[in-house]
């Protein structure tokens, strides 16, 4: 019967022999007289043994070592296998996520596409006109609430002029015509903005002579037409000779573009 020996070390090879062998059969070689030969059958067949670790993973003779290489590689294929099942699930949950979630966006741009044409029924012709009729009430009701004037306030001093500014109210734009009576082009000024006072009633139109102002003589002379424009008693404009820019034969219009040009007046 083959042992755990013979197992390890392959099948016992004809002539092989053990240690104890061995010594058994020197002594009856000893006493035989046939030394040499005995050593030489010895010899050949230590040479033949087959090397104990070289196992390369496949062999028809497979011992426990053998075995054991075949059950690790059988174990590791199998965690391989795992890992790679794993992995094809996970890609798989998430392109079925990815699908529930494209779905759940159909769904809501659906629900979104219905409402806006149920909204676009309900939108008609009648409910515009309505709307606007509406919205026109509204500015009306604003418009009736800010002062008008529709003229040119001539201010006699310096403390008509500030309370002309300051003690206005602040959504009224107040635009002041500084004059000189011998300069040229101021009587010309007065009467394109008793023309725009009457266009623009919701702005304050009104004029101060320079000497009453405390203006400085130079100003009196040079400066004139000016035009000097508040809101909210603050100056939001400020322009002085403006015959060098409109000449001394200009026309209500051409005050007005002027005007609307630097943001002063609101386009009609």
């Amino acid at each position: 019967m083959a042992t755990l020996e013979d197992k390890i070390l392959g099948e016992k090879l004809h002539n092989y022999c053990s240690s104890s062998e061995d010594e058994g059969s020197d002594d009856e070689d000893n006493r035989s007289g046939d030394e040499e030969g005995n050593t030489i059958s010895k010899s050949s067949a230590r040479a033949e043994l087959p090397p104990v670790n070289n196992w390369t993973g496949t062999a028809s003779n497979t011992g426990p070592k053998g075995v054991l290489e075949d059950w690790r590689r059988f174990k590791q294929l199998e965690a391989e296998e795992r890992k790679l099942l794993a992995r094809e699930r996970v890609e798989m949950a998430k392109k079925m996520t990815m699908a529930v979630k494209t779905d759940r966006e159909e769904e809501e741009a659906k629900e979104i596409d219905e409402l806006e044409d149920e909204l676009n029924e309900l939108i008609d012709e009648g409910f515009l006109m309505k709307y606007q009729q509406q919205r026109m009430q509204e500015i009306m009701s604003q418009l009736q609430k800010t002062p008008k004037f529709g003229k040119v306030v001539t201010l006699e001093n310096q403390e008509q002029f500030l309370n002309a500014i300051d003690k206005e109210d602040t959504k009224v734009t107040v635009i002041i015509h500084i004059f000189s009576n011998n300069v040229e082009g101021c009587s010309t000024m007065d009467g394109c903005l008793s023309v725009l006072a009457s266009d623009y009633p919701a702005i304050k139109f009104c004029r101060i002579a320079a000497d009453m102002a405390g203006l400085s003589r130079h100003f009196r002379v040079d400066g004139v037409p000016a035009l000097l424009v508040y809101k909210g008693g603050q100056i939001i404009g400020n322009f002085v000779k403006l015959s060098a820019e409109l000449g001394t034969d200009f026309f209500a219009n051409d005050v007005e573009r002027f005007l609307i040009e630097y943001g002063m007046l609101p386009e009609n």
